[in-house]
């Protein structure tokens, strides 16, 4: 019996994909969590659990050096696979397959590993990522760090009482699950409380990067190209349905998830409104009537109106004037106030007339930079457990913050 030909074939069988969005990667993104949808191949949430690495977005040299650190902790058999655009997608999933079959694929990587370790393993000082910082291990960055076990030794300092206690350095991003792609913040805990958030300046891809994806009707509405209001509402929908997804799944409720991102795709791919309608009614009445959610986000991540207008904050943050609860609820009302528009043939006239996903769209101060802004103040004294859902709540759009072109390409299988 040949057990090793048998443990590759059921590798390969339902392969266990590690999705990483690299800045620019949205579209990618989204024709990659369709495709595995479909082909219902289950998402990691760490590399761990993962047989396959899909690289989607385009190159960032800023973060060759994380990415390979990440995948060097995918345990064999595994394969690695790159998909910069949405079409390239089922062509890298198709090869993933193939590669994670293949005895001598596995060899040469083992071989590749043993090597790297014997020449110690790491990238040379000054390569560890942007700004020479380290991007996180495990659960957290998925990036590595030159730290026993992957995370900085604790440090002392004052906590905000004045009593001196261990911090620890710990760094969230660039490549968790359901995470703003290319958003790093770098965190100082005491305990299980944060007392300082900083957040890394956004790196961007090789070249000159796309428009954001979710910002491009009003991108082209303000180049007088002529965009619909039902083209922006759906859009915007989609938007928020995508927000939601991530919320849902970092606050473990995965069966919601999945109905969320089918809505979402679904308004992409240009499904009628009417048909539309009644599976997003029922989708927002039972997560907004959700007790539990409610409970396990009341109370964090509080940003008042008035703060949330000073720091320049628009769109459905600001509306909302609270907590995390408060955040998501208003995504859900967003939703259902388009309902009645995804297909209205009207012309958007003014892209600050209608809002973004993330609010007032203007190409020189993006809605996502005020979202950016106030973060670090959101998290600094909430609980470490409370940070991925304040973020989740957030969700800025790391590639509005990024010098782009205004080519973009809606995901397609």
């Amino acid at each position: 019996m040949d057990v090793t030909a048998m443990s590759l074939r059921a590798a390969a069988a339902r392969p266990r994909v590690l999705l990483t969005v690299l800045p620019g990667g949205t579209a990618a993104r989204l024709a990659a969590e369709r495709q595995l949808r479909l082909r219902d191949w289950p998402l990691a949430a760490s590399p761990a659990q993962a047989d396959l690495l899909l690289v989607a977005g385009p190159d960032c040299p800023g973060l060759r050096a994380p990415l390979e650190r990440l995948w060097q902790d995918l345990p064999t058999p595994a394969a690695r696979v790159s998909a910069p655009g949405a079409d390239a997608v089922q062509a890298a999933l198709d090869s993933g397959r193939a590669q994670l079959g293949s005895r001598e694929g596995q060899l040469d990587r083992i071989r590749a590993s043993a090597g790297a370790h014997r020449h110690g393993g790491r990238p040379a000082k000054g390569e560890e990522g942007p700004g020479g910082v380290h991007d996180g291990h495990g659960p957290h960055g998925h990036g590595g760090m030159e730290m026993p076990g992957g995370l900085s030794m604790a440090g002392v300092g004052e906590d905000r009482d004045g009593l001196t206690l261990d911090q620890l350095h710990l760094p969230l991003g660039p490549f968790l699950a359901d995470w703003p792609s290319g958003l790093t913040v770098h965190l100082v805990l005491q305990g299980d409380v944060i007392q300082q958030a900083n957040l890394a300046d956004p790196i961007a891809p090789g070249g000159e990067g796309a428009a954001p994806f979710w910002a491009q009707p009003w991108i082209q509405a303000d180049a007088g190209e002529p965009v619909t209001a039902g083209e922006a509402a759906r859009r915007r929908s989609a938007a928020h349905l995508d927000s939601l997804s991530r919320l849902l799944s970092v606050a473990g409720w995965p069966a919601q998830t999945v109905v969320a991102r089918r809505l979402r795709d679904d308004l992409l791919a240009g499904a009628p409104g009417p048909a539309m309608a009644p599976r997003l009614e029922r989708f927002t009445r039972r997560v907004g009537r959700s007790r539990t959610l409610a409970w396990a986000t009341r109370g964090i991540g509080e940003l008042s109106t008035q703060g949330g207008k000073q720091a320049g904050v628009s769109g459905p943050a600001a509306r909302a004037g609270g907590d995390v609860t408060d955040r998501y609820r208003q995504w859900l009302a967003d939703i259902r106030r388009d309902l009645g528009r995804l297909d209205q043939p009207a012309r958007l006239q003014a892209a600050e007339a209608e809002e973004s996903p993330r609010g007032r769209w203007r190409a020189q101060h993006p809605p996502s930079a005020a979202l950016v802004t106030v973060l670090p103040a959101l998290l600094t004294g909430a609980e470490l457990a409370a940070a991925r859902l304040i973020v989740a709540s957030l969700d800025p759009d790391m590639d509005e913050l990024l010098p782009t072109r205004r080519e973009v390409r809606a995901p397609h299988d």
